[in-house]
């Protein structure tokens, strides 16, 4: 239930926007996030509270917006590479595979991670390189493979997860999620580290993943294509959520390098 009390402090989260963490006059807290809709939201974190998947708990929703528990902790990403980090990414995206479900009008079937973005139109705009349009024919000439659909979170990076002590705490942001191929997230998960750390640390997000679901990760390459090509044509119009993220020593140039090393290995093995 939202809180009797006023609001005496409102602080942006991202970039200094929404959401909102709110401070009330009784001492209370919580997480406003008051750009809808909020279906999918709602019905992801109350999958998510039923299977103990580690996630904000709803407060309450109505013409407010949305009010989430406060998670402690802190979403930066470190400078360098940390492996017991990295494995517990990929062990927190196994833990929300093993929800199997179909798909509704809330939870949609997802297809690629951040399926609310155009990337498509982005290249339109903007081109597209050599390499992004091999990507395109690569994933166009085949079937996406085969799966039971599981809950996924459908925009998993390390901006979107919390850690205390060294200890993930939760994962955030599910306005994207719904139910599909466990390799949305896994792609996802491994085009981030190959991003913020470089390619060769993507394999230790898939370790993660594969030591928690006691199995091999299915059609990893052809979810490192589709990860690909969920980024912009030019990765460093993501420079500022690096730098809003703690990583101000990330430039163009280096998240470009890095996507297209990551892509053209993933091509190599499709």
């Amino acid at each position: 239930m939202w809180p009797d009390s006023d609001v005496i402090e409102r602080k942006g989260l991202r970039e200094g926007k929404t959401p909102w963490l709110l401070t009330f006059a009784d001492g209370q807290r919580a997480v406003l996030r008051d750009r809808g809709p909020f279906e999918t939201e709602i019905a992801a974190l109350t999958v998510a509270a039923e299977h103990g998947v580690p996630a904000p708990r709803i407060v309450d929703f109505g013409d407010k917006g949305l009010l989430l528990s406060v998670i402690p902790g802190t979403s930066k990403i470190p400078l360098t590479p940390e492996s017991g980090r990295l494995e517990a990414l990929g062990a927190a995206a196994a833990v929300i595979h093993t929800v199997e479900l179909a798909p509704s009008k809330d939870l949609p079937v997802r297809h690629r991670p951040i399926e609310l973005e155009d990337f498509d139109r982005w290249r339109e705009l903007k081109g597209a390189s050599p390499l992004l349009l091999e990507a395109l024919e690569a994933v166009g000439a085949r079937p996406e493979p085969p799966h039971p659909t599981v809950f996924v979170h459908g925009d998993l990076w390390q901006g979107n997860t919390m850690w205390l002590d060294g200890a993930l705490t939760a994962v955030i942001d599910w306005d994207c999620s719904g139910v599909g191929h466990p390799g949305v997230d896994i792609g996802s998960l491994r085009a981030d580290a190959a991003l913020f750390f470089g390619p060769e640390y993507a394999d230790v997000v898939l370790r993660g993943w594969q030591e928690r679901a006691g199995k091999p990760a299915p059609d990893v390459a052809y979810w490192d294509v589709v990860a690909s090509l969920s980024t912009p044509p030019d990765v460093g119009e993501w420079v500022p959520n690096a730098v809003d993220q703690g990583r101000p020593d990330l430039d163009g140039p280096t998240l470009n390098a890095r996507r297209d090393e990551f892509l053209k290995a993933a091509l190599n093995r499709l």
